[in-house]
């Protein structure tokens, strides 16, 4: 083989002459190059990003072949990651849980000293010669604990919500006193009439007070009625859901408007002596579907 080199350095062109044996050293030494290049983009490829390599990859680049006890405690390290993610799971549904447990604790009123959700709880006894545990074994209790952990968070969740309905309908029901101080002058049930002398039906219970008395929501509701009436005079409704509605008589004044939402205890009016009335006084009736209740079955710590 020839070689010819040309130049404008020179005056003339040179050739060189390569046999067999020169082209096949120069064959391996580019083969030799080559490889070298390689190797060392693998070996920078390992050490600048070895994420994304295999475990093989970089120890076989490393220089260390892998044996049997290599690719064991690969596998172990594995699963160990594997458990440790498991394990992450587990601490975070465990803190969610003992979240909700606090939150029922304060929905049913027990003591929190009795239910205290952010403690371990107490163990002991005899001591066992503990057997061994495989990573197997452990990863599948691990997951079955964590279906058992998922199955009570659902349920205590569920009794949660059932303890709030419970909670926001007692908070409907009039069991609170309309009026703070105050007495009963004329209780439910049949009573002479004071204007017509006969025997006749008294449809709620009458609290005598001085006039300009603050009269209060009995329960949390709507106002569905506000004005007066031939008979009651000054008379508020409030409806409370589920076909409850209490009624206030007789006031001198009216504060709220039809459409507002009041709370429990919230001041609705003032006592008077407006319509069919012989004196200041608060009419109070609670009606269920439209029917007169006696309103004392309903009251709490009602005055006798």
């Amino acid at each position: 083989m020839d070689i010819i080199l040309v130049s404008n350095r020179w005056a003339k062109t040179r050739s060189i002459k390569l046999g067999a044996n020169q082209i096949m050293l120069l064959l391996l030494l580019l083969g030799a190059l080559m490889s070298a290049a390689v190797i060392g983009s693998q070996y920078a490829l390992a050490r600048l990003a070895p994420a994304g390599m295999g475990e093989q990859l970089r120890v076989w680049l490393g220089g260390m072949p892998l044996v049997g006890p290599q690719i064991k405690a690969i596998d172990e390290r594995r699963s160990l990651d594997t458990l440790a993610l498991k394990l992450g799971e587990m601490q975070v549904r465990m803190q969610r849980i003992d979240a909700l447990g606090g939150r029922l604790v304060k929905l049913t009123g027990m003591k929190p000293s009795e239910f205290q959700f952010d403690q371990p709880p107490a163990q002991g006894g005899p001591l066992v010669t503990p057997g061994n545990l495989s990573a197997l074994n452990l990863s599948s209790q691990l997951e079955s604990l964590t279906q058992m952990l998922d199955d009570r968070a659902d349920k205590l969740m569920a009794l949660e919500t059932l303890l709030m309905q419970n909670q926001l309908s007692r908070g409907l029901l009039p069991s609170s006193m309309p009026i703070v101080d105050g007495w009963y002058t004329s209780n439910f049930g049949w009573r002479v009439d004071p204007f017509s002398g006969k025997s006749a039906m008294h449809e709620g219970v009458d609290f005598m007070s001085p006039p300009g008395t603050a009269i209060h929501a009995s329960a949390g509701g709507v106002v569905v009625y506000s004005d007066t009436h031939p008979e009651y005079g000054n008379m508020i409704e409030v409806d409370h859901g589920n076909d409850i509605v209490t009624r206030y008589a007789h006031a001198s004044r009216l504060l709220v408007r039809v459409g507002e939402v009041v709370r429990r205890g919230d001041k609705i009016a003032e006592v008077g002596s407006t319509g069919r009335s012989t004196g200041n006084h608060l009419h109070f009736e609670v009606r269920y579907k439209g029917m007169a209740q006696n309103p004392e079955r309903f009251l709490q710590n009602a005055a006798g």
